[in-house]
């Protein structure tokens, strides 16, 4: 956007993305957060499995380790206690943002954070979920990873001079090269980003997140191994029978997501009545997860290898009814308690238990395929990330034939939640914080509409010799080519454009002058801030802004003299006008819907 005195005759440029260098800048950026995030991942699984070696086993191991073979007996309900009570002290005089799941955390700082995170969230985030986790807390490590990796890559970013805009992109960038190399899950970590943190599809954040996602995974095999986390056998292509009972159970899931997120807050409600701290509040949410764990130590801990067990169908029918119960119960209860740990995992354990309790109703001999649908539909509808849930499924397993299973599930357990609920599990806690998320995603109508499209063509113009007394006896006389709008170009002898007068500069140049001798060159300005019919809205709206002006004068690109229109506010408003007609109004049809 330039003066008509630095205008100059050039192409449309217009492309059907915006890019630049920084995007290479930002590539290269996101390549060392996802080696660093990849690192991330492993020390937070090395920490988990040595908490779990410490308080379940008493010994000094970074071995894998499960709570359910411990032989502690009634002192396993202390356990989760003593690590609710590390979180709490942790959250209060460490950083209280280690407090949550980790996504609401970050989707907080980017939203009003300017995507900046504290160094000491990075630190004391792994370490609090190790402890929640490794003292059986019934979590995943895909949130506290979502939140350090974001925290690395924020604090990266902020070595340099970036916008908050780039300091977005390489926040997510940690964040799902965390989460692809807990999981060896890089493109369904690309999807979760698309889906719930960028709030936004371009270039410039998609290439740089995708980059940082496969580093991490590439970065995971040397050090976690490679291959999926929970192979299952081939199917066959599933025959359209399969896809119909696929989408009945998502209708499940779905039903399932909205009573889990339900149970959730209202665990949270309960434990904002009472009447102590809330940093005790994980240590009281730790000791009735203890107490579910007595009964059942399947619920305790991470549970991966109880989600393989269900997703293979070794796990059936009603022997899952108090595993599916009970471990609903302690996830909602921890959650609720505000300690710090992941919900991806308990989600994938509540769902997949859900679809093999079901299994033995619906066709086939494979309770393991039911398993893996509802667990899909069950994580798609919870987290309102269908996309993410179904390759998630397919990376997690390899299982590529169930993939039209796996999205009717997930696109049908969607809707339902999208229909049933106002906010997922997520978004209700930023929406707690009193922050607002509206999770659709839409190109701006500024960027589809070209000035030439909405500008007002009937635009008054003033010589430049014309006095301010003179253009003020017209406008007080309603002449309606200088009253139409709030500014006259002003022109010379050949009518080219010189300058632009508002109503401000008239009565400013009365209250200085009262007789209005002087011209309206003089009491304008020589310098208007001019647009072009082939520019686009958005960018001429940026330009008023950036110069605090109500409007521009649109000229000519083969003459940036030549004035051929006007754009004030009220004009721009319009074409918002026509989107919401787009929108709303229903045009006549032979059938008429309610």
């Amino acid at each position: 956007m330039a003066t008509y005195a630095e205008a100059r005759v050039i192409p449309d440029r217009l492309a059907d993305f915006t890019r630049d260098r920084r995007i290479l800048i930002l590539s290269a950026m996101a390549v060392v957060i996802g080696v660093m995030s990849a690192f991330i991942a492993y020390v937070l699984i090395q920490l988990i499995a040595l908490f779990t070696n410490l308080a379940f086993y008493q010994r000094f191991s970074f071995a894998e380790a499960t709570p359910v073979g411990n032989q502690l007996g009634l002192w396993v309900i202390l356990v989760p206690a003593i690590g609710g009570l590390v979180i709490g002290l942790m959250a209060r005089y460490g950083s209280p943002k280690i407090r949550g799941h980790g996504i609401p955390e970050a989707l907080e700082s980017i939203l009003i954070g300017r995507s900046k995170l504290e160094p000491k969230v990075a630190v004391l985030k792994p370490l609090s979920s190790a402890i929640s986790i490794g003292t059986g807390g019934p979590f995943g490590a895909e949130g506290p990873i979502i939140m350090t990796g974001g925290a690395a890559g924020s604090l990266f970013a902020q070595l340099f001079n970036l916008s908050a805009a780039e300091r977005k992109t390489l926040l997510v960038a940690g964040a799902a090269g965390g989460m692809a190399a807990v999981f060896a899950t890089p493109v369904a970590a690309v999807l979760l980003a698309v889906e719930l943190l960028l709030f936004e599809w371009r270039p410039r954040s998609f290439i740089p997140v995708a980059l940082a996602s496969t580093l991490a995974a590439m970065v995971r095999v040397p050090l976690l191994g490679s291959g999926p986390i929970f192979p299952t056998p081939a199917h066959a292509t599933l025959p359209a029978a399969m896809i119909l009972v696929a989408a009945f159970l998502g209708l499940v899931g779905g039903l399932g997501a909205v009573a889990a997120t339900g149970l959730v807050y209202a665990f949270e409600d309960l434990f904002h009545k009472l009447p102590i701290h809330w940093m005790w509040w994980p240590a009281l949410g730790g000791l009735l997860v203890g107490v579910g764990g007595y009964f059942d130590p399947r619920v305790l801990g991470v549970g991966y290898d109880l989600i393989r067990s269900l997703i293979q169908g070794q796990l059936v029918g009603t022997l899952v009814i108090g595993l599916l119960l009970i471990k609903a119960l302690v996830w909602a209860i921890a959650l609720g308690s505000g300690t710090s740990g992941g919900v991806l995992a308990p989600l994938l354990i509540i769902g997949a238990a859900l679809g093999a309790f079901g299994a033995g109703f619906f066709p086939g001999q494979e309770p393991g395929l039911w398993a893996m649908i509802c667990m899909t539909a069950f994580m798609g509808g919870t987290m309102r990330a269908p996309l993410t849930a179904m390759i998630f499924a397919v990376e997690l397993t390899h299982d590529y034939n169930t993939l039209p299973a796996l999205m009717a599930a997930s696109v049908v357990a969607y809707a339902v939640t999208v229909l049933l609920m106002r906010r997922s599990i997520l978004t209700e806690k930023v929406a707690r914080r009193g922050l607002h998320l509206l999770r659709e995603y839409s190109v701006d109508p500024f960027m589809l509409v070209r000035v030439g499209e909405i500008m007002d063509g009937e635009l008054g113009m003033v010589r430049s010799d014309m006095s301010v007394a003179e253009l003020s006896t017209h406008i007080a006389a309603g002449d309606p080519a200088l009253t139409r709008h709030q500014a006259q170009a002003i022109v010379d002898e050949a009518q080219q454009l010189v300058g632009i007068i508002t109503r401000g500069d008239v009565l400013r140049a009365l209250s200085k002058d009262p007789t209005g001798q002087m011209t309206v060159l003089e009491a304008g300005s020589a310098h208007p801030q001019l647009t072009y019919p082939d520019e686009l809205l958005d960018n001429a709206l940026a330009c008023m802004l950036q110069h605090n002006v109500g409007r521009l004068l649109v000229v000519s690109r083969d003459n940036p003299r030549q004035v051929v229109g006007y754009l004030g506010r009220s004009t721009i408003l319009n074409a918002r006008k026509s989107r919401i007609e787009e929108e709303l109004v229903r045009e006549p049809g032979v059938l008429q819907l309610p």
